[in-house]
């Protein structure tokens, strides 16, 4: 299955790009789709241990099953005032 993966601020500085499509096999949990981008780009080792993800825009938990399709959003964290 194929899923999109989108990065944003710091997220997007470490991936290099705003968007990656993502080859998953079926059943994949978000976990996995983190792993496999972790090990695409070296520079997203640097993500947390348990980042921030929303799928088709609700926030996720890391064990949630992804669909052929989906949309994965790293949220990263920000900081305000």
């Amino acid at each position: 299955m194929r899923v999109t993966s989108l990065f944003f601020a710091s997220y997007r500085e470490l991936a290099g790009t705003g968007e990656l499509e993502v080859e998953l096999p079926a059943g994949a949990t978000v976990s996995d789709l983190v792993a496999r981008v972790r090990a695409g780009r070296p520079r997203l080792a640097d993500l947390p241990e348990e980042p921030v993800v929303a799928v088709n825009r609700e926030y996720a938990a890391l064990d949630i099953h992804l669909e052929d399709g989906d949309e994965v959003a790293f949220i990263p964290p920000v900081a305000g005032g």
